[in-house]
């Protein structure tokens, strides 16, 4: 019976390796299908694959703009319609487990979208104007976390 463990590719199906320089016999004898001489034929030979035989590379030619925040700090977003899920309490540890966010390594922040549906405590790192005016007309209240130590690196 065939099952995972005793599974191989059909009879002929696979093809053994290319032996190189084993004789003239063989068709890739003497310089083992490289030609005579030249970048190509010595051993660590070749141009990487972004040249382009000295025009100047297409990554220099075209115009660089802006650059990267290193200390850019990149939340984990949550909507005030997506907290009716939780039961009272809204931490970066109940949103995990409700899988509104990936981790906990990185900071969450309550967005405006949707409407509160009852009164909830969010205790997250930041929340927009938006969203805490939205949770403390629903009689909830708002708690701002400390930022991670380290939780970027």
């Amino acid at each position: 019976m065939i099952e995972l463990h005793n599974l191989k590719p059909a009879k002929g199906k696979r093809r053994g390796r290319k032996r190189v320089g084993r004789g003239p016999g063989s068709g890739k004898g003497k310089t083992s299908g490289r030609g005579q001489k030249g970048q190509n034929s010595r051993s660590g030979g070749g141009v990487p694959a972004w040249f382009e035989g000295g025009q100047m590379p297409l990554q220099r030619r075209i115009p660089k703009r802006g650059f990267t925040n290193r200390n850019r700090v990149e939340y984990q977003v949550v909507n005030v319609g997506d907290l009716h899920i939780l039961s009272g309490e809204a931490t970066p540890e109940s949103l995990r487990e409700a899988g509104l966010i990936r981790t906990l390594q990185r900071p969450v922040k309550i967005l405006g979208t949707g409407d509160a549906a009852g009164p909830i405590n969010c205790s997250v790192h930041a929340v927009s104007g938006a969203a805490r005016a939205k949770i403390e007309a629903a009689g909830g209240s708002v708690t701002i976390l400390a930022p991670r130590r380290g939780a970027e690196e």
